[in-house]
């Protein structure tokens, strides 16, 4: 996509897209996927979805990947007791998942194991399958964080479950 086109993508992507592809009722149901995900394991998830950068960071260019990683500093991600916070982060006028994993988990499951799950996720949203596509990442990235970072047996939540529209 030319420095041009995706200016254009970006401008034209509103909140209705993300309304339209991430209903209330899906948001619900991301949200308590994430819910019953972290019961088995002492990791941390957070959904977020972007319609579209605007001003300086479109200009410039910023990448799916360089946003997400502001993003998961921007939301405390990182500051668990673990090291295992997970951000899942959806760029929608790119058409882009990012995976942000905290270095506890990153360094278990590496940069192969993420990308893996961004592009199932990205297939699913090929086919309008946004709900699913997530909930079916959230899933993934619960196993990955039950593997490496078994429930302590407490339940306690560092961060919220709800996902975030920015």
């Amino acid at each position: 996509m030319s420095k041009f086109s995706r200016i254009v993508s970006h401008m034209t992507t509103t909140r209705g897209h993300v309304s339209r592809a991430f209903s209330a009722k899906s948001m619900k149901a991301i949200e308590q996927a994430i819910k019953a995900a972290e019961v088995g394991h002492a990791g941390e998830i957070r959904f977020v979805v972007e319609g579209a950068l605007d001003g300086l960071p479109l200009v410039k260019g910023q990448s799916a990947r360089e946003r997400a990683i502001e993003v998961f500093s921007l939301l405390r991600i990182w500051d668990t007791e673990h090291n295992s916070g997970v951000l899942i982060y959806l760029l929608l006028a790119d058409r882009r998942v990012e995976i942000v994993a905290d270095r506890g988990i990153h360094a278990r499951v590496g940069t192969g194991g993420w990308e893996a799950l961004c592009r199932d996720m990205e297939s699913s949203f090929r086919r309008a399958q946004y709900e699913q596509g997530a909930v079916a990442c959230i899933n993934s990235v619960a196993q990955q964080l039950a593997r490496h970072f078994p429930s302590p047996g407490h339940a306690y939540n560092e961060l919220p479950d709800a996902p975030v529209v920015l």
